[in-house]
């Protein structure tokens, strides 16, 4: 992993919640609230140059134009939702570069088990516990936000237990 030991266990404890926060809201309402992105990205703001080399810190902003740029792109072609794009840019100064390909390959992971985790609930008695959740109800459609958050806390997660 690139991502410094040091780095992560700034960044985890305060983007953890967050991550939590954007997957029971897409969850529940099917939408990645605004408020949670900007809380992510006043985490990386303000942790950031204590985390990061100054340098590198700088850098991190360069991650989040251009996962931004590429989020808008898709959401004009219809293949992700705006909350989607906004969460994503957010979270982008927080993987370092090296880690890119690492970092796929979780979301991969939370994508298959996500989906395959709300699929199942919402087929079984456990969407009982929750019923009103928006997400039940939206044929075809899947809260990314789940993925996304639980892709970031496990890489946070990784970087806090293996990083450099």
């Amino acid at each position: 992993m690139e991502i410094t030991q040091t780095a992560a266990t700034w960044f985890f404890p305060f983007a953890l919640p967050i991550c939590l926060w954007v997957a029971y809201t897409d969850l529940k309402l099917m939408k990645i609230l605004n408020l949670a992105v900007l809380a992510l990205i006043a985490v990386f703001v303000v942790i950031g140059p204590v985390a990061l080399p100054f340098d590198a810190y700088l850098w991190r902003y360069a991650h989040f134009l251009v996962i931004l740029a590429l989020g808008i792109g898709l959401n004009a072609a219809g293949l992700v939702g705006a909350g989607d794009a906004k969460f994503a840019a957010a979270a982008a100064p927080f993987v370092a570069l090296g880690d890119i390909r690492l970092l796929l390959v979780i979301l991969a992971f939370t994508l298959v088990a996500g989906f395959a985790a709300h699929r199942l609930g919402k087929h079984t008695r456990l969407r009982n516990l929750a019923p009103h959740w928006e997400s039940w109800h939206r044929e075809g459609k899947y809260p990314m936000g789940l993925s996304l958050g639980g892709a970031l806390a496990i890489y946070l997660g990784l970087g806090f237990c293996y990083g450099a």
